[in-house]
């Protein structure tokens, strides 16, 4: 029971931290930041983003102009 608490509060933490600083700076920069890295040889073209433990993997759609984004930890 103590492992489901604590993947709780970490899930309520990263989707602060989400809504807080990372969909601000997506929303202004995607392609640039101290936690930002374009990944090479992917295809289409893919970024992942840092918070912490979890890595956030997103493609840019320019003529749509959103974000796809994964997570992985």
């Amino acid at each position: 029971m103590k492992d489901l608490d604590q993947v709780k509060k970490s899930q309520s933490k990263i989707s602060e931290k989400l809504r807080m600083f990372v969909y601000p700076q997506l929303k202004t920069e995607p392609q640039f930041g101290p936690n930002i890295k374009k990944l090479k040889n992917w295809h289409p073209p893919t970024w992942r983003y840092r918070v912490g433990e979890w890595r956030f993997f997103y493609e840019i759609d320019k003529q749509k102009n959103i974000i796809l984004m994964t997570a992985a930890h």
